[in-house]
């Protein structure tokens, strides 16, 4: 599994408040708010920062969705995110992300 690899190699894991909005939007929206605590348990374990959305990050996303109809918002304020922060690697099975050239998805 590629996500344990990479803690295996002691690799610096960060996600966003976004990610995290994800999750509860998601197990809301199919009936199992019993699986929300697990789900955020499991990403909180594993990563070492959460970044925090704000005003700026929001600006930001707002420009590169403009400069791409292939992204799309979300996609756009986790780049955004990943700008301010200088992270430069992604883990995701979304394509979108590849029309970005700063960064890099992580694959298997």
């Amino acid at each position: 599994m590629l996500l344990r690899r990479l803690i295996d190699q002691d690799r610096r894991l960060v996600t966003d408040a976004e990610v995290l909005q994800e999750i509860l939007h998601r197990y809301v929206a199919i009936g199992r708010r019993d699986a929300i605590q697990p789900a955020l348990d499991a990403v909180l374990k594993v990563v070492d920062e959460v970044f925090a959305i704000d005003h700026e990050v929001v600006e930001r996303a707002k420009r590169i969705v403009m400069g791409s109809e292939k992204l799309s918002a979300r996609d756009a304020v986790h780049a955004a995110v990943m700008e301010r922060h200088e992270v430069l690697e992604i883990l995701t099975f979304d394509r979108g992300f590849d029309v970005l050239p700063a960064l890099t998805r992580i694959i298997a």
